[in-house]
């Protein structure tokens, strides 16, 4: 439920805002999973400091800041360099700045862990042995994509560190992932999760509106918090969008706007510069803040498990059954790589050559 701090209104699920005897806020944050255990943070939605101590809190964990006086060659140490290294290159538009904030959190969580004799990993020593990070990707066993996206970012640090020179080995390259999803990364939408979820979210609606935006552009979520009428353009009467999505990397994006598009775009009561704007008329602050909208839109629809990404997914998958062919989806979806959307084509060309093989059979004389 949303909140409103300061005059603000924030929405964290299992953020609790309550009042000490003096009046004062005080906030507890309910574990995700365990409802009935609740920790309570020092610092509210205003505080830089709050994403960290929410999201450990609702990983059961607590987050302390890092500590003033690191040791020379420490974990602590090498994250700090390695951070400084990244807010540089959000600096030059390199990287972008939410890329930095998940990484800052995450990496902040590795040196706060404690292990079984409770020593805390910043402290420790750099050249640290593979089952370090093992043992810490198993204590986050029950969130396998937060735990995999942990060792790619461990990973990371050590591969920055060996090109200067700082360490001879990457303790965390031969670390398999856990997250065992057999088709990989989000589950795409089926045609039976879209008819529930505009049953839950009818035209007119919010959640209508971004769930035709993704299914129609097949954007990122990172571009749907900012794309609207400014990215409009018309050719020869028709409307179209044309944009430069914000993953570092990706191509421009240039579609035509199909009718249920641009009539879900239409019916919005309100106009601002994005067309997916908040309870306040607003665009969504942050990537985040719209996919946790996201992720309460699903589950009053009854959907469990299912993403923004899932959306895309299952517009780049529609496309391919479809005939369309490798590089239609490409310039669709962004890729600047052919192996990329191989990914989509490659399964729906076996299917159709085992199709047409099969069909040999049929004249064999049993």
């Amino acid at each position: 439920m949303g909140k409103t701090v300061n005059g603000v209104r924030v929405d964290f699920p299992g953020l609790l805002i309550e009042r000490n005897r003096n009046g004062s806020p005080r906030y507890r944050v309910r574990v995700e999973g365990d409802k009935r255990r609740r920790i309570t943070i020092p610092v509210g939605p205003d505080h830089s400091d709050f994403p960290h101590h929410y999201y450990a809190a609702r990983a059961g964990e607590i987050w302390t800041p890092s500590r003033s006086k690191v040791a020379e060659r420490s974990l602590d140490w090498l994250v700090g360099r390695y951070m400084e290294f990244l807010e540089k290159m959000v600096e030059a538009g390199q990287m972008s700045p939410a890329t930095l904030k998940q990484r800052r959190s995450v990496l902040s969580r590795l040196c706060d862990f404690e292990d079984h004799d409770g020593t805390r990993y910043g402290d420790c020593e750099m050249d640290a042995p593979t089952a370090a990070f093992v043992e810490i990707r198993d204590a986050w066993a029950n969130r396998p994509g937060a735990a995999d996206n942990l060792i790619k970012s461990v990973r990371a640090v050590y591969a920055w560190a060996i090109e200067r020179d700082e360490i001879a080995h990457n303790p965390a390259a031969g670390i398999a992932p856990i997250n065992r999803n057999p088709k990989g990364g989000a589950t795409p939408w089926t045609p039976a999760d879209l008819k529930a979820f505009k049953k839950a979210h009818p035209k007119g609606t919010t959640a209508y509106l971004w769930l035709t935006l993704q299914a129609f552009t097949a954007c990122r979520i990172g571009d749907a918090i900012w794309l609207g009428r400014e990215q409009e353009v018309t050719h020869n009467g028709q409307v179209w969008l044309e944009w430069q999505p914000r993953k570092k990397g990706s191509a421009p994006v240039t579609i035509p706007m199909l009718p249920t598009l641009f009539e879900a775009t239409r019916a919005a009561k309100v106009i601002g510069p994005a067309y997916v704007l908040n309870e306040k008329g607003k665009p969504f602050a942050s990537t985040e803040a719209l996919r946790v909208r996201v992720q309460r839109w699903c589950s009053a629809a009854g959907l469990s498990g299912r993403s923004s990404h899932g959306v895309r997914k299952a517009v780049a998958e529609l496309m391919a059954e479809s005939g369309c062919s490798q590089h239609q989806i490409m310039a669709v979806m962004a890729h600047t790589e052919a192996r990329t959307s191989e990914v989509y084509t490659k399964g729906v060309q076996r299917r159709l050559l085992a199709a047409d093989g099969i069909q040999a059979l049929a004249s064999l004389d049993w």
